[in-house]
């Protein structure tokens, strides 16, 4: 075995430990009664389904490798695809099918993986509740956080789900910021960065870039449900911002 595909399975195993992460979907179920389980959790329980996917991927394809090293099992072209890989820095397309989408190099994104682990550990210890502030960037599908603000609001305000959309408050305070009160309205998502520009908190506006920079971070955001504007009523003082999710 090569010295850095040992490397990358000693980080995999002992470091970042993936295969505690493997999440109990009944054990998390259990903490929900029928009147606490709406959009926001169906949205993170399904999140974590995806990440069992990837872990048990990740984790069958390392193990399988150490096999063949140890001459129980023979080894693959798909085997040394994934080596090669590993060697090159690369996420192997095996992987990738099963993770989300990415432009990083492979050790960036295993502690990518590990952060979104991490946030979705955090949630099922009280699946109940929403987390304070969610970061929208390490959620494989943020498209079903948002649709959840839109339900709730829904069934709330009793308003058809498809005459929605979703307003985003740029706040002045960053998620760490012990003096961010509780959100009131939708929820706080963190992860956004503007390239080619930067987000004026003092002011709340885009600005300039500085000076060979070439991203900024966006503080916490405040996106919540509102009514589509009545058609010709369009506020042409906001500007709609394209949003990727990747480079």
């Amino acid at each position: 075995m090569t010295e850095r595909v040992q490397e990358f399975m000693q980080r995999v195993f002992e470091e970042v430990n993936i295969e505690s992460y493997r999440f109990q979907l009944d054990d998390i179920a259990g903490k929900l009664a029928e009147d606490t389980r709406g959009p926001f959790q169906n949205s993170f329980m399904q999140e974590c389904e995806y990440m069992n996917q990837l872990i048990n991927v990740i984790v069958s394809s390392l193990r399988d490798i150490e096999l063949a090293f140890k001459g129980e099992l023979t080894m693959t072209e798909n085997m040394e695809k994934i080596m090669n890989d590993i060697a090159l820095n690369k996420v192997t397309p095996i992987w990738m099918k099963y993770g989300f989408t990415s432009t990083r190099g492979l050790n960036s994104w295993l502690t990518n993986t590990k952060h979104r682990c991490e946030q979705l550990s955090a949630w099922k210890e009280d699946p109940v509740k929403v987390p304070h502030v969610t970061f929208l960037n390490r959620l494989k599908n943020p498209n079903s956080f948002l649709t959840a603000i839109k339900q709730v609001y829904a069934r709330e305000k009793q308003q058809e789900l498809n005459k929605l959309l979703i307003v985003t408050d740029v706040l002045r305070k960053l998620y760490w910021e012990p003096d961010l009160q509780p959100c009131k309205d939708g929820a706080y998502v963190f992860g956004f960065q503007v390239e080619g520009a930067r987000w004026e908190a003092s002011v709340g506006q885009l600005d300039e870039s500085l000076p060979k920079k070439l991203f900024s971070v966006v503080p916490v955001i405040n996106c919540r449900a509102a009514p589509l504007p009545t058609e010709g009523k369009e506020d042409k003082t906001v500007y709609q911002c394209p949003v990727y999710m990747t480079t």
